[in-house]
């Protein structure tokens, strides 16, 4: 019997996520297979979306128009059915602005529109997950750190997304850090959400945008603060996992926020 031992290759895997991010956008992706075990893997899907350059460059504020677009058939019917052809768990839309602009109705009859091309797979989006993480944890009361790049009215809209979904918003506004995502670090997003953000006395901070590098705050500033702390990212990939079925791979990460240890219920968000 031979002792050699064969590296992993990828192939076997515990639960494989989908995610569609727009096409200059490696933050999803990066953040999602940084909080991931090993055996859980990260596919994406790109869509092309008009306020994005190559590079990742953008304007200091994204216009609205093109947050609409991001989500108008047939571009994202298309690359969700094409995603959802690959022998995947679940699926999760790593975009959050659109979901301001539409609110909650708007983002029902998305997803309703996307299920019908995705063979059964489930499918998620960050502010469906992020109510869900917030129910999980018994969050009310939530303070929303959105992106520099969203200007004072889609910080706005958001604001009521969550309302209407029956959160007390206790805070709402972009951060005041470079509108680059290249920029953006993650001491920079802490200090900004313990200035500015904590004296609101939130039971979770939500700190939403899939483009904005905020991951590595999470830890840190449940452990000082007190209160949860939600991002994007963190929390679409929590609930995909959940609905992948992979729910004791979630129950492993233990660096990314007490969120990936609850176990309450229901995740339907």
């Amino acid at each position: 019997m031979s002792n050699v031992t064969t590296p992993t290759d990828g192939w076997r895997a515990r639960a494989r996520v989908g995610v569609v991010v727009p096409h200059a956008d490696v933050g999803p992706e990066s953040e999602l297979q940084a909080m991931a075990p090993e055996d859980v893997f990260i596919h994406g899907s790109r869509l092309h979306f008009g306020a994005m350059r190559p590079g990742g460059e953008m304007d200091p504020k994204i216009p609205h128009s093109p947050v609409y677009a991001f989500i108008e058939p047939p571009h994202v019917d298309i690359a969700t059915e094409l995603l959802a052809a690959s022998p995947i768990d679940s699926i999760a839309m790593g975009f959050t602005s659109s979901s301001y602009v539409v609110g909650v109705a708007g983002e029902k009859e998305l997803y309703d529109r996307l299920a019908e091309r995705t063979r059964g797979i489930p499918i998620t989006g960050t502010t469906k997950a992020a109510v869900a993480a917030a129910r999980a944890l018994g969050a009310e009361r939530l303070a929303l750190v959105n992106p520099p790049w969203f200007d004072d009215e889609l910080s706005g809209l958001g604001a009521k997304y969550f309302t209407d979904q029956g959160l007390h918003v206790v805070h709402h506004g972009p951060c005041g850090l470079p509108s680059n995502q290249k920029e953006i670090t993650p001491e920079a997003l802490s200090a900004w959400i313990r200035t500015e953000v904590a004296s609101y006395e939130p039971d979770a901070v939500l700190v939403a945008g899939n483009g904005i590098r905020a991951v590595g705050v999470i830890k840190g500033l449940e452990e000082e603060l007190g209160f949860s702390v939600l991002t994007a990212n963190q929390v679409l990939f929590w609930h995909a996992l959940h609905l992948a079925g992979a729910a004791e791979a979630a129950g492993e990460i233990t660096s990314y926020g007490r969120l990936f240890g609850s176990t309450d219920g229901p995740l339907a968000g």
